[in-house]
């Protein structure tokens, strides 16, 4: 397993776009946190724990079919344990077949080679409209 955290990142990455959502929650501490702050009304702002993440998470190929990563840019910082990504996921949402595109910004502290702490900032309102009012839901 990777332990640089931009190594972790990336890996996440391949995870994601390989659909191996057990393998990509498989790269968080069983006392992970993620954090998506701009999370629409009826949406967890928070979900703590592999196991609530694994819940939250397992299904979301069947809503999204990510299939592109690009425009990624790494910010270190002065934690060597905490970076800041920025990027764009583009590919299908799968319900409908429209094409997807948003920009994010994560926040991602990792030690040991895990995630501890995903801190996800992404455009709710572009969310929405690509999803139909329906975000990521297990």
């Amino acid at each position: 397993m990777p332990n640089n955290p931009t190594a972790v990142f990336d890996r996440a990455m391949e995870l994601l776009l390989a659909k191996d959502m057990a393998g990509f929650i498989a790269l968080f501490a069983e006392d992970a946190v993620l954090e998506i702050p701009f999370a629409p009304p009826g949406q967890p702002r928070r979900v703590a724990g592999r196991a609530e993440l694994h819940d939250y998470l397992i299904n979301y190929p069947d809503l999204l079919d990510v299939r592109e990563i690009r425009d990624r840019t790494v910010h270190e910082t002065r934690d060597p344990e905490v970076i800041v990504v920025e990027f764009v996921a583009s590919g299908l949402v799968v319900p409908t077949g429209q094409p997807y595109e948003v920009r994010y910004i994560a926040v991602l502290t990792i030690r040991d080679g895990q995630l501890v702490r995903y801190r996800d900032y992404w455009d709710p309102i572009a969310a929405q409209e690509l999803l139909g009012g329906g975000l990521v839901q297990s």
